[in-house]
């Protein structure tokens, strides 16, 4: 729905009126997205079905008996008819009540802890869990480890078009049970989900792709997070409480529901991540590069980056006699995880898989002389896929435009990709460089993890955690 919405604001800003066509049940996400994109008057007609689940026949039915009959009426009925149809679905369902804005430092309720319990959640400003009642104490308390005025913006986030403010990260951050002094994390989370290149705007798309905090750097040690065994387990409650936190943020300020709300179209989803920290020294005792050197930074700063995930491999357990049996493993259970879905990639032009990679396997890797460069030039090389199954994807997905040949022709893609065989293997991640690795785990087991990114949608964003000033 959001690329529909984007298509008829294109349309709108040509002089073209235009009317989106969307599946059914998506109508309140289109509403959301057309209001942020300046063409909220835009009516909206449904698809009465799933379109990619109706035979051919019976879409072609429906498209000419109902949908494009709904379409030449909203376009005939003139500018008034239309004004009132964007606040309408071709149904007739009414849009959901806006929700009441409170000032800045408002005080919304009082009462005791259940009390507030029941009237956050009534509002919809909790994730289904209890949370801590963010009260001015502690929302100043959390202020007084940051150089930031509350009221500086961070940023605007879709869909709701909030402003991203330092209050309200303190005030999500005190909900979501962080402590005061992981404050100048999570302002630098949201600086980087306020990144129009994070594209905030699609982290309620159908895939349901769940966000990732990632840490490097001397933060992890001086706060104590958690980068060993179970370091992706919730339990620790630095890891835990941040992840927790940038869930509630995009449920709270950029306006991503689930039902009853309507923003939020994970088709299954997941839930929150905790925050992932890197095991600086694991990655010191190889001499190998930090994760945030490798996204540009100095080796002397705390820097947070957040991405996309849309799905996370099997443990992939490693061993042997030489570099080669660990690599074939890595290769396989990675690559057997990123399968087909590596269509969208490929199609968008953007790809970030990350391996979460066992110290005691980087550690027989660097005895083999296999270091992190050629570790991704091998996943990059080697994890392959039959095009067929790329093209079968992405056709299920809906992308029915997806053209290896046209990408090649257009420079977009290399010659590994050409070809007339259906069921040639090609490379899942184009570029080598594109796959992150983040040391961490159980030091005294061979296991690692591979983390699929959705393309273009939540790309890597990075960002110095400025100092506390206490």
């Amino acid at each position: 729905m959001p690329a529909v919405m984007r298509a008829a604001a294109t349309a709108e800003r040509a002089g073209v009126p235009a009317t989106a066509i969307g599946g059914a049940g998506f109508e309140g996400m289109g509403r959301a997205v057309g209001k942020s994109l300046g063409v909220g008057h835009v009516p909206i007609v449904s698809y009465p079905g799933v379109i990619l689940t109706d035979p051919t026949e019976v879409f072609r039915t429906k498209m000419r008996e109902q949908v494009a009959p709904a379409v030449v009426d909203a376009l005939v009925a003139g500018d008034g008819a239309r004004e009132q149809a964007g606040t309408r679905s071709s149904s007739g369902d009414a849009p959901a009540t806006e929700p009441v804005e409170h000032g800045a430092t408002e005080i919304v309720a009082r009462g005791e802890l259940e009390e507030i319990t029941d009237h956050f959640e009534a509002r919809g400003w909790t994730d289904g869990l209890p949370v801590v009642p963010p009260t001015p104490e502690r929302v100043a308390a959390f202020l007084a480890h940051t150089g930031r005025d509350p009221d500086d913006s961070l940023g605007e986030l879709a869909p709701d078009l909030r402003r991203a403010t330092v209050r309200s990260v303190a005030v999500n951050g005190v909900m979501a049970g962080c402590r005061p002094e992981d404050m100048p994390v999570l302002v630098a989370i949201v600086a980087c989900v306020a990144d129009p290149v994070f594209r905030v705007q699609d982290a309620g798309s159908t895939p349901g792709w769940e966000s990732l905090v990632v840490l490097s750097g001397p933060v992890v040690e001086r706060l104590g997070f958690h980068s060993g065994t179970g370091a992706m387990r919730v339990g620790r409650r630095a890891n835990t409480a941040v992840g927790r936190f940038l869930r509630l943020y995009l449920r709270n300020v950029a306006g991503l529901r689930i039902p009853p709300g309507e923003t939020d179209q994970g088709a299954i989803a997941s839930t929150f991540h905790v925050a992932l920290a890197e095991d600086d020294a694991a990655v010191r005792a190889l001499g190998w590069p930090s994760f945030r050197a490798d996204r540009g930074f100095a080796d002397g700063d705390s820097v947070v980056t957040v991405q996309s995930v849309v799905a996370v491999s099997a443990p992939i357990y490693s061993g042997g006699e030489s570099a080669a049996d660990h690599l074939d493993a890595l290769t396989t259970i990675f690559g057997n995880a990123i399968g087909p879905w590596a269509y969208t990639g490929l199609e968008f032009g953007a790809f970030h898989p990350l391996l979460v990679l066992g110290p005691a396997v980087a550690r027989a890797l660097a005895g083999f002389g296999v270091d992190k460069d050629a570790l991704r030039a091998h996943l990059a090389e080697h994890m392959r896929v039959p095009v067929r199954q790329l093209q079968a994807c992405a056709w299920n997905v809906g992308s029915t435009s997806f053209d290896l040949d046209a990408a090649v022709a257009a420079g977009e893609l290399d010659e590994r990709y050409a070809g007339t065989d259906p069921d040639r293997l090609v490379p899942m991640v184009p570029r080598a460089g594109d796959i992150g690795i983040v040391l961490a785990g159980n030091p005294s087991r061979n296991q690692s993890r591979g983390f699929v990114q959705n393309h273009v949608q939540g790309v890597p964003v990075s960002r110095r955690i400025e100092e506390d000033p206490q």
